[in-house]
């Protein structure tokens, strides 16, 4: 059987003295950083806004591109800034992006979605299927002359399927974590 406790025995002898801690100068330049911190993250947010214009969410930001091209030449523009054509999914996203259209004073812009390669199967840029988000204009996507295979959004938001050798801007989209 386990027996009871015995005495506590006398304290050890003290440790060799530690290092003076320099904590002061530490904490101000903590203190120096984290003023640097706030000033870059006030500055970046004016340079997306002044200077480049523009305009994110949680996960993506978009760049109105004010460059007139073609689709094919509109994404291949995107891609080579590391983005996509704007691709409006839900509802929050369509409407910022037409904001920023009609805030830009322009009527339309290519967005990427197309039936490049299924008439009437109309998909995004990335090329995932449109499943539950749409927003067609009234009698849209009518594929009018048989050759209306891009997607242009207006500055109301809605959709309308047009030529893709029209020339028009166009807006890109990046994914934040890939920026």
């Amino acid at each position: 059987e386990k027996g009871d406790s015995g005495d506590i025995g006398p304290p050890g002898p003290n440790g060799e003295p530690g290092i003076p801690c320099e904590c002061s100068q530490l904490r101000k330049a903590i203190g120096e950083m984290d003023n640097q911190v706030s000033q870059l993250t006030a500055e970046l947010k004016f340079i997306k806004n002044a200077v480049a214009g523009v305009r994110e969410t949680d996960s993506k930001i978009y760049l109105l591109v004010k460059e007139e091209k073609r689709y094919a030449d509109a994404q291949l523009a995107c891609q080579g800034r590391g983005g996509t054509l704007g691709m409006p999914k839900d509802e929050a996203a369509n409407g910022l992006m037409a904001a920023y259209i009609a805030q830009a004073g322009l009527a339309r812009v290519f967005i990427g979605i197309n039936d490049l390669e299924r008439e009437g199967t109309f998909v995004y840029s990335d090329r995932s299927p449109m499943q539950t988000f749409s927003k067609w204009r009234s009698g849209e996507p009518n594929n009018a002359y048989d050759e209306e295979d891009c997607v242009e959004m207006v500055a109301s938001g809605g959709w309308n399927d047009v030529a893709c050798h029209v020339t028009m801007h166009f807006l890109c989209e990046f994914d934040k974590e890939h920026v």
